[in-house]
């Protein structure tokens, strides 16, 4: 058996969950797949990109709202719907990056400058 770290994403400014099981890329390889495997996100998929500064949706078949967190776990930058075949601005200030299904940020009010939590979510596994 195999366990897979999973997360959840919580917006702690508005008492909002953004993400139910969140992945981390945290490797070389992980960061640079992304989510280029996969056909979408569902709600309350996410997918933790650390470290980060930048990403882009070249290859990618959907949209996606994109966070950028300090190390505090603010929100500095975001791209909301962000289209498949762009690339973000480089966000000096960003140490992570949260991947979410396209339309979460605008259902949840999430903006910049919003405090984020992440939390592992214990028991999750996969054979």
């Amino acid at each position: 058996m195999v366990v897979e770290e999973r997360y959840q994403i919580i917006n702690m400014t508005r008492g909002v969950e953004l993400a139910t099981s969140a992945t981390m890329a945290a490797n070389f390889t992980s960061r640079l797949i992304g989510l280029l495997n996969r056909s979408s996100l569902l709600p309350g998929e996410g997918l933790i990109i650390k470290p980060c500064k930048s990403v882009h949706t070249f290859l990618m078949r959907f949209p996606i709202d994109v966070l950028f967190l300090d190390g505090a776990g603010v929100i500095v930058d975001m791209y909301a719907e962000m289209p498949p075949n762009r690339m973000s601005q480089f966000v000096s200030a960003a140490q992570l990056v949260i991947e979410l299904p396209a339309g979460t940020a605008l259902q949840t009010l999430t903006l910049p400058g919003h405090q984020i939590e992440i939390q592992p979510i214990l028991g999750n596994s996969i054979s």
